[in-house]
């Protein structure tokens, strides 16, 4: 018996022998019997409203698989889309004043939580917008160190979620040439427009000498530039193409595939979606996992914590995959060793 009706037959007893008690207690068993049963099984009535600033373009949110990740797992708390819980888009390649207008767009919905899946470059867009409306943070790339909150354990002010990778980017560059064996010759393509920027070069620019590498850096503002830097590619003789988490490649991902395939190019990626679209090999954090954490966070927040009193969470799982059917159209022979420390393998 459910604890709805199990409550109603109590009550029922308690009505019949109802000569044992006062009339206060009568009209209170008697009110009970009214309350319905499905506001004790649902977490709220009230209609919410998350506003989500993405990576994906909206027409592209319901065959995103980490998109309906999150819409199931809030569902399993109660929260459904349509019912009591409603979504509003943003997302695509965003920067400047596109991002900063689709933001304010969304403030001036008066949503009950903005979430932010673009980056930190994003998410420090929406903390400008608004200090009072909660904002959780999706795979930001070190929120401290950018100043996004005040500490991983105390955010404070109205900002928390799930910090992105944070590790040695010389990591990508170190198995870039594991993968090719061979290869000396690296091309790096990165966003000016992010905050990230001068870190991430620096970064990879100290793993190279390290790792005895002639790095070739490509900055990449806009789609438009993408074919000048495959131009450069050729002309360096790049032998190995490296990428990093951006809203702009995510969201013009199918044309740098092809124009790596079309250029022979193995490709090195941080994004889940670059291993299954054609790249060699994806190393980073457990898209999956962050959703489910990503989730929980959002429904405590929907039934009334504060961002301030939510720690900022680091993953703690990051994921090896490798495309051996892309490693056999390049003609490449993957060692074992990577292999076996390989998560998942696509063949």
């Amino acid at each position: 018996m459910k604890l709805g009706q199990q409550v109603q037959e109590r009550s029922r007893q308690r009505l019949h022998n109802a000569s044992t008690m006062d009339r206060r207690e009568v009209l209170w068993v008697a009110a009970s019997l009214l309350v319905p049963v499905v506001a004790i099984a649902q977490p709220a009535t009230r209609l919410r409203r998350i506003g989500v600033i993405g990576n994906l373009r909206p027409g592209e949110v319901a065959s995103d698989p980490l998109q309906r990740a999150f819409v199931e797992a809030l569902r399993d708390q109660g929260w459904i889309e349509g019912s009591n819980l409603i979504f509003d888009y943003r997302g695509g390649a965003l920067r400047g004043e596109s991002l900063r207008s689709a933001i304010r767009e969304l403030v001036a919905l008066g949503p009950d939580l903005i979430m932010v899946s673009a980056g930190v470059t994003s998410a420090l867009a929406a903390k400008e917008a608004t200090s009072t409306i909660p904002i959780l943070a999706i795979g930001v790339a070190d929120p401290v160190k950018f100043g996004l909150v005040a500490s991983l354990a105390r955010p404070g002010g109205n900002v928390t979620g799930i910090a992105g990778p944070v590790p040695d980017w010389g990591k990508y560059l170190e198995l870039a040439r594991e993968a090719v064996a061979g290869a000396t010759r690296v091309a790096v393509i990165a966003n000016p427009s992010s905050v990230v920027y001068s870190d991430y070069v620096a970064q990879n620019e100290a793993a190279a000498r390290q790792l005895g590498l002639k790095l070739q850096m490509i900055p990449v503002a806009e789609a438009a530039e993408l074919a000048p830097a495959f131009e450069a590619m050729k002309r360096a003789r790049a032998e190995v193409l490296v990428f990093g988490p951006d809203r702009l490649f995510l969201a013009n991902l199918p044309e740098i595939l092809e124009r790596a395939r079309a250029a022979g190019l193995p490709a090195v990626s941080s994004m889940r979606p670059a291993v299954l679209g054609g790249a060699l090999l994806h190393y980073g954090i457990d898209g999956r996992a962050v959703v489910r954490e990503a989730a929980a966070y959002a429904g405590r927040i929907l039934r009334g914590t504060k961002p301030a009193d939510l720690p900022f969470e680091q993953p703690m799982r990051y994921e090896l995959v490798i495309n051996l059917k892309v490693a056999k159209t390049l003609g490449l022979q993957i060692p074992k060793s990577l292999l076996l420390r390989a998560d998942e393998v696509i063949e």
